[in-house]
């Protein structure tokens, strides 16, 4: 039978991997290799995708792909049960120094670098795994940390602290060295070109079977490099141990026990890293096959292609070791840089097909079998486990409610409902009318002021009309924008996003994406950047392109103060009605456009839905409270640079005439003349008022620049009422919600596809909007 097959709560063992390419060797990267045990969990709510165990964590499938997959029964197996080989928890080993164990070199013989040279690290490991906040450890960084995968989507440097010669870069999140994502492309090219001094591969001790996988891809590189057990807090918690001192026997490198959350041991792997950098120690393993069983097949089929490719790795500048076990895998990127003759290619098909009659399985599930084999018996000597975590009983328990059939999908709306409920209505409005009041005070002190020191009519003009009015009220919105921060992090640090994911899949998947995809679109509603920055984690460029042009229908925050702003004037009694109504526009916009693109420009299926489910964790808060105070900063920084600039700008402008004398009447400004070309566009949503033009043209700078151009064009609430009624200041609100995101956001998508697709995204954008805010126009006119 096959995966998809059998029955809820069954385990099974995997008796051949179907499928083809990358995806196929995704797979076995992820464990699911001939022999394993899984054990089938419960289906999404809507049927689709599957969760199962296998090595002690939880992966999802569709079951499209599960049926590739043959297995046979197992009633007698417990694949979901973490192994333990004894009931009580033996004493905790020393672990000695740096310097002090078997496998290092000896000190007379070594040859450290000269003084003064940097000693550059690579931090690799897993998604999900606690690289990020390893980093932070490190470097006093504060880069953002989540519990979902694919939290890290740009390359992170900094110095260790307290030793300014050296640099650690933090790569993307990675299962293995195969090229299955753009992930693993960029983070092995980066060890691989930029021949980083050492690596420092962060490992989840909690689920260290699936995590030592990447550990073996990485010593088969020949780099110094030092192995961090994290999480060994909750290890120890949950009653089990790591024999340290054994484990590094096995693997011939240093293992530090670290929690980084807590900040333990990270002071060891610090010197233990710094040595083998130092004295340039690599690992001293690298041959992992057993001469028993099937091992000595796969052993004579790598050093076989060792010796055929070996001038050719030098050649391309490839470890020789690593560049054999990727073209037995059949990796593509290797096989092209080798440049191998066809005889050469011919001699090595003749190897590749010795190994597979001597092996019974194909050369690349060989290989992660020959791993997971060396795992399998490296663990059963050093790693003692409860029978079951506190972490993952209480996911269990947990998900019986947020991924249950009937209860997912209601709970996630209530969730999101409760979110905006809260920012917008409870904590975020009323901490913004406390600021926005705050601020009235200090404006009316100031223009007191300045009146009393005799200051010029046109100074406190720029100062009142201009900067105050411009800056502050975008300022006004600031405690909205931290509220929903402080909840999309609690999302992310506790792990419900991964559950999001794994529920909305199939959803999606009826609009041509994956559900991997939600996670960068739930970004959106943050900001727009990280969001398009995040859509690297998914392994489709199709997927990924399609995710950029629907992640601006996500309402960021910088446009919460145009929703607030208008709010506030037209609808004060149903604020928090029209909020929640522009958000469900830009979803159900986003789908619309979805729908028509998945039939027209990104024809076919969405990939593969191949996720850990990572446990739960409590959020942590000096992450969550980090990642607010990052969030205000930066807010803040474009208040006073760009919002402040625009301000000027626009104050300018509307104040003097193209030959710089200043007018009391705006329309006979410079920036009535600019905008009055563009106006005519809007009269048909009923907003050709050159004023508004010029705040959706400044909008493109920052979209809280609306705010501050209408505060600075319009002296008065009455006279911005006196261009706009309540149905086309909801036109317009919809015009903002759907047209061109910020010239931050175009810049980060050049920066990812292209300038061709940054330009197209702003003309496409501009073109729905018009659209949408035309059909609304027609549809509420009947009724308004």
């Amino acid at each position: 039978m096959t995966l998809n097959e059998i029955p809820k709560g069954s385990t099974c063992t995997v008796e051949a991997v179907g499928g083809k390419g990358a995806l196929r060797q995704h797979f076995l990267d992820m464990g699911v290799i001939p022999g394993v045990e899984m054990t089938l969990v419960k289906y999404a709510p809507m049927g689709d995708p599957i969760e199962f165990v296998l090595h002690g964590y939880s992966l999802t499938l569709r079951k499209d792909d599960a049926a590739k997959i043959e297995v046979k029964l197992c009633p007698d197996c417990d694949a979901g049960i973490e192994h333990s080989h004894d009931d009580a928890t033996p004493a905790v080993e020393d672990h000695p120094g740096y310097g002090e164990m078997g496998w290092q070199h000896n000190r007379e013989t070594e040859h450290p670098l000269p003084e003064g040279t940097m000693l550059t690290f690579a931090l690799a490991g897993n998604q999900n795994c606690g690289k990020t906040t390893l980093f932070n450890q490190l470097t006093g960084a504060n880069q953002h940390v989540g519990n979902f995968p694919g939290v890290t989507v740009d390359q992170k440097s900094g110095p260790i602290k307290g030793h300014p010669d050296t640099s650690v870069t933090d790569l993307p999140g990675i299962y293995s060295l195969s090229p299955y994502t753009n992930e693993e492309i960029v983070s092995r090219e980066f060890i691989l070109k930029t021949h980083p001094k050492g690596i420092i591969n962060i490992v989840d001790a909690t689920n260290i079977e699936r995590n030592l996988y990447l550990t073996m891809q990485l010593m088969e590189l020949n780099v110094p490099m030092v192995l961090a057990l994290n999480m060994m807090d909750e290890v120890r918690n949950n009653g089990g141990t790591i024999r340290i001192n054994a484990m590094e026997r096995e693997l011939g490198l240093p293992v530090v026990p670290i929690s980084a959350m807590k900040n333990e041991g990270v002071d060891e792997l610090v010197d233990h890293a710094l040595h083998v950098a130092k004295y340039q120690e690599p690992p001293t393993r690298q041959d992992f096959c057993s001469p028993d069983d099937h091992g000595g097949a796969v052993h004579r089929c790598i050093h076989a292609v060792m010796h055929l490719i070996e001038d050719h790795a030098k050649a391309a500048d490839i470890p020789v070791r690593f560049a054999a076990s990727k073209v037995i895998e059949g990796d593509h990127i290797v096989i092209k840089a080798l440049k191998l003759s066809d005889n050469e290619q011919q001699l090595l098909d003749h190897i590749l097909k010795q190994l597979e009659a001597e092996r019974g399985l194909d050369p690349a599930a060989a290989m992660a079998d020959m791993r997971y084999d060396f795992i399998n018996k490296v663990c059963a000597g050093t790693v003692v486990k409860p029978k079951e975590s506190k972490e993952h009983k209480r996911s269990r328990e947990v998900d019986k409610v947020l991924t249950g059939r009937w209860t997912a999908l209601p709970v996630f709306v209530a969730i999101m409902c409760l979110i905006f409920w809260l920012t917008f209505d409870v904590i975020g409005g009323n901490l913004q009318d406390l600021l926005q009041a705050l601020i009235d005070k200090f404006t009316v002190a100031s223009d007191n002021a300045l009146q009393s020191w005799g200051i010029s009519h046109v100074v406190r003009s720029l100062v009142i009309d201009g900067v105050y009015a411009g800056v502050g009220t975008v300022l006004s919105f600031l405690p909205i924008i931290v509220t929903l921060f402080l909840f999309l992090s609690l999302l992310e640090d506790s792990g419900y996003m991964a559950r999001i994911a794994f529920v909305m899949d199939k959803l999606l998947r009826k609009i041509g994406l994956s559900g991997r995809s939600i996670v960068p679109l739930l970004m959106g509603f943050g900001c727009s950047v990280p969001s398009v920055m995040a859509s690297r984690t998914l392994p489709s460029e199709r997927d990924r392109r399609l995710t950029v042009m629907l992640t601006p229908f996500m309402s960021c925050t910088a446009k919460i103060a145009i929703y607030a702003f208008f709010c506030s004037y037209f609808f004060p009694s149903n604020a928090a009605l029209v909020m929640i109504s522009l958000y469900l526009l830009g979803i159900v916009s986003g789908i619309v456009i979805a729908l028509l693109l998945k039939r027209t420009t990104f024809k076919g299926e969405a990939v593969p839905f191949v996720m850990e489910l990572p446990n739960y964790r409590m959020p942590g808060l000096r992450s969550v409270l980090q990642l607010l105070w990052d969030k205000t900063k930066d807010f803040i920084e474009r208040a006073f640079s760009v919002i402040f600039i625009a301000s000027i700008a626009i104050w300018f402008l509307q104040s003097f005439s193209w030959q710089f004398d200043m007018v009391s009447d705006s329309s006979q400004s410079m920036l009535a003349s600019i905008a009055g070309f563009i106006a005519p566009i809007f009269k048909p949503l009923g907003f050709g008022d050159w004023k508004v033009t010029t705040a959706l043209i400044t909008g493109f700078m920052a979209k809280e620049s609306v705010v501050s151009t209408l505060q600075v064009l319009f002296a008065s609430k009455g006279a911005l009422m006196a261009v706009l009624t309540p149905l086309t200041a909801y036109v317009l609100l919809v015009f903002c919600l759907l047209y061109t995101p910020c010239v931050a956001t175009i810049a980060t998508v050049k920066h990812e596809l292209g300038g061709k697709w940054a330009a197209g995204i702003v003309c496409f954008q501009c073109a729905v909007a018009w659209i949408v805010a035309w059909i609304v126009k027609l549809a509420l006119g009947l009724f308004w």
